[in-house]
């Protein structure tokens, strides 16, 4: 089976109008740039995205709600995205919001095939509303379904044609777990190299779980903030 792509492009044109995709990255660390741009111009509506957040307006995820092609968004937090926030407080946008534990585990759950988990973070909240409550021990649980999707955009350094994957340092993040819970998983590397070439004991995220891998190009790999420490003169 061949899982090489020519280029973004031929990813979103497997995207249908409505579809659920995650998308991987925090913040703009980890993101499918090239992945996310090409859904941009291909235009495709109506999408649920599940992310950590949605970028900057400008920048990953935003340019697709600036589009107005996000009709949905599962996401932990709003962020520094004011078109994000202005879409969700003048209630054009459905959001639902998930704390951050939560979300990774109910991604891991739907990659493992977990039918749903109980937690005691939200319960009292708005967050439990309409949930089933058990008490354990003595303290109070929400129980949470597993999330999935149609597709994960993953991004990943190195990748081999046989769609096995290894992440540089934090741009990690939630690109494996999502790798596990979508039906159909589409990953673009920095590295494409030959199978083999991977030290098998370096994989993190197994072609098994890859249906698809292509060569990104042209990373601007933006930094979201940029701190500088004072110079002790000041």
């Amino acid at each position: 089976m061949n899982k090489v792509l020519a280029s973004a492009a031929d990813a979103a044109a497997m995207i249908p109008e409505g579809a659920t995709i995650m998308m991987g990255g925090f913040g703009l660390c980890g993101i499918p740039e090239n992945l996310i741009a090409a859904l941009r111009a291909r235009g495709t509506r109506g999408l649920t995205v599940i992310s950590n957040n949605a970028g900057v307006d400008d920048f990953g995820i935003g340019v697709l709600l600036r589009a107005r092609q996000v009709r949905r968004m599962i996401a932990t937090y709003v962020g520094e995205n004011k078109e994000f926030e202005r879409q969700f407080l003048s209630r054009e946008l459905e959001v639902e919001l998930v704390p951050q534990g939560t979300f990774a585990e109910r991604i891991r759950a739907g990659g493992a095939g977990i039918g749903g988990f109980f937690t005691p973070t939200g319960f009292g909240t708005l967050v439990a509303e309409g949930k089933e409550t058990r008490t354990i021990d003595g303290r109070p649980f929400v129980l949470e379904r597993p999330l999935t999707a149609d597709f994960a955009f993953v991004k990943a350094w190195t990748g081999d044609r046989a769609g096995n994957l290894v992440y540089r340092k934090t741009a990690r993040n939630f690109n494996p777990v999502m790798a596990t819970a979508a039906k159909v998983t589409i990953a673009e590397v920095e590295h494409l190299v030959e199978p083999g070439e991977i030290d098998p004991d370096h994989v993190v995220t197994p072609g098994i779980f890859v249906r698809h891998i292509l060569q990104g190009e042209q990373y601007e790999k933006r930094i979201e903030k940029r701190t500088v420490r004072r110079s002790t003169g000041e």
